[in-house]
C-alpha cells in the first residue's frame, strides 16, 4: 500500500516537476531575453562613450556639472530669456591649438572652415589638447553644454604641441579668419606687447589685429595668468585698445589670484603706454577663469573625456560665446550688418555699463575690469 502511495506522491511529484520545468523554461527564456536586451542596451552605451584610450561609460564628474552650473548662474547663461539662443548665424574662429573632433561631445560638430598654421595638415586635430578645451566652452554638446553650440566655427590652428605659436603664426590665423568671414575672433592666448605699441605698433600680430578691428570683427583676448607675479599690464593682443580683454573669476564671483593687471594710468619704462580711457580700460572684463569645466583631447596624455581648467584663456572663450549671444539676438551687430568699429565701441559701452560690478567699485578696477560677465543684462542693455 505504500508504494501506490509513494508512486501516487511520486506521480504527483513528477507532474509538479513537470510543472516547474516548464515554468523553469519560460522564466530562463525570460531572463535571458532580459539579459539580451540589457546587454544590447549596455553596448550601446558603451559604443556612444567609446575613447581612444578604451571605453569610457561615465558622464562628466557631479563636481564639474555643479561647477558649470555655478557658473553658468554666476554669468546669468541661465535666465530664461535667453533660452532660445545659441549662437546660429553668428561665425566664430577659434585661433589656437587645434580642435579633436572625436571628443564625445564634439562629434556633431561640422566646421565652417580649417587652418594649420603651424604643420599645414588639411583635416582637423590638436596635438597640445588647448584648442580643444576653449573650442568646447563654446560649442561642446552632451556631457558638457557649451555657450554658444550653434554658431559657425571656424578653427586655425597658431599653436604646437608644446602650446606655443609666434607672432607670425597667430598673424597669419587672425588674417584668414577675417578672410572666411568671421564676426568674432576667440584669442586664448597672449605674449608681450611690442615697444611702444600704443604709439606706433610693429608687431605682426597687432597689426592684424588692428585690421580685424576695422574690417567689423570683434577681438577677444586673454588677459594673461601672471597676476601672482604681474609684470604692470595684460599681454599681447588683449592689450590693443579695441579688443575685449578678459580676466579670470572664481565662482564666488571674486578675482582668480593669477588673472593679470592692467596699467590705464600710463608709464614709460619699461615699455611706454598711454593712459587708457573708457571705455577701452584693460581688462574689459572677467569671467570664469577658475577651475572651470574643459573637455580634454585623446592622443596627448589624457585619460579622461573631462576636466577642468584655470586661467584667463577659459575666460576669453566664455566670453566670446556670450558674444555669439548678443550677435545673434542683435544682427545689427554683426559684421555684414555694420560699418568699421561701430559696433564693437557700441558693445564694449555695453559692457562698461551692463557687467556687474566688484563691490566697492563703481567704475573701473585694473583687475576686475568694468566687471564680470552677465550676458543676459548685456543683450538687454539693447533691448532698451
Amino acid at each position: 500500500m505504500k508504494e501506490p502511495s509513494l508512486l501516487t506522491h511520486v506521480d504527483d511529484d513528477h507532474e509538479l516537476v513537470e510543472s516547474l520545468g516548464k515554468d523553469a523554461i519560460s522564466s530562463v527564456i525570460a531572463v535571458s531575453m532580459s539579459l539580451i536586451v540589457i546587454l544590447a542596451s549596455t553596448i550601446t552605451i558603451i559604443y556612444l562613450w567609446k575613447g581612444e584610450e578604451g571605453f569610457v561609460i561615465e558622464r562628466p564628474s557631479s563636481a564639474l556639472l555643479s561647477w558649470q552650473m555655478e557658473y553658468m548662474d554666476l554669468v546669468g547663461a541661465n535666465n530664461g530669456s535667453l533660452s532660445e539662443l545659441d549662437g546660429r548665424g553668428v561665425v566664430v574662429c577659434v585661433v589656437d591649438s587645434g580642435v579633436d573632433l572625436d571628443h564625445p561631445d564634439l562629434r556633431g560638430v561640422e566646421l565652417k572652415g580649417w587652418r594649420d598654421s603651424i604643420n599645414g595638415v588639411g583635416e582637423p586635430y590638436d596635438d597640445e589638447g588647448h584648442g580643444t578645451a576653449m573650442t568646447g566652452i563654446i560649442v561642446s554638446d552632451g556631457g558638457l553644454d557649451g555657450v554658444a553650440k550653434e554658431v559657425e566655427l571656424l578653427v586655425a590652428k597658431a599653436i604646437n604641441d608644446e602650446g606655443q605659436g609666434t607672432d607670425e603664426t597667430v598673424s597669419d590665423s587672425v588674417d584668414w579668419c577675417v578672410q572666411q568671414g568671421a564676426d568674432i575672433i576667440s584669442l586664448s592666448l597672449g605674449g608681450s606687447q611690442s615697444f611702444g605699441s600704443d604709439f606706433i605698433t610693429t608687431d605682426e600680430l597687432e597689426r592684424s589685429v588692428d585690421d580685424a578691428l576695422d574690417s567689423g570683427v570683434f577681438v577677444v583676448s586673454s588677459a594673461g595668468n601672471d597676476g601672482e607675479d604681474d609684470d604692470g599690464d595684460v599681454g599681447s593682443p588683449g592689450s590693443v585698445g579695441g579688443v575685449i580683454c578678459v580676466g579670470g573669476i572664481t565662482r564666488s564671483g571674486t578675482i582668480w589670484s593669477g588673472s593679470s593687471e592692467g596699467d590705464n594710468d600710463g608709464r614709460l619704462w619699461p615699455n611706454p603706454i598711454l593712459p587708457r580711457s573708457d571705455p577701452d580700460k584693460k581688462p574689459e572684463i572677467v569671467a570664469p577663469g577658475h577651475e572651470v569645466p574643459v573637455l580634454m583631447a585623446s592622443g596627448v596624455g589624457n585619460s579622461e573625456w573631462w576636466g577642468w581648467s584655470s586661467g584667463t584663456s577659459a575666460a576669453t572663450a566664455w566670453v566670446s560665446g556670450s558674444l555669439a549671444l548678443l550677435l545673434q539676438e542683435n544682427p545689427d551687430l554683426q559684421r555684414e550688418n555694420s560699418t568699421g568699429r561701430q559696433a564693437i565701441e557700441s558693445v564694449k559701452d555695453a559692457i562698461s555699463q551692463s557687467s556687474q560690478k566688484n563691490e566697492g567699485h563703481a567704475g573701473h578696477d585694473d583687475h576686475y575690469g568694468y566687471g564680470h560677465l552677465r550676458i543676459d543684462l548685456l543683450i538687454s542693455h539693447f533691448d532698451v
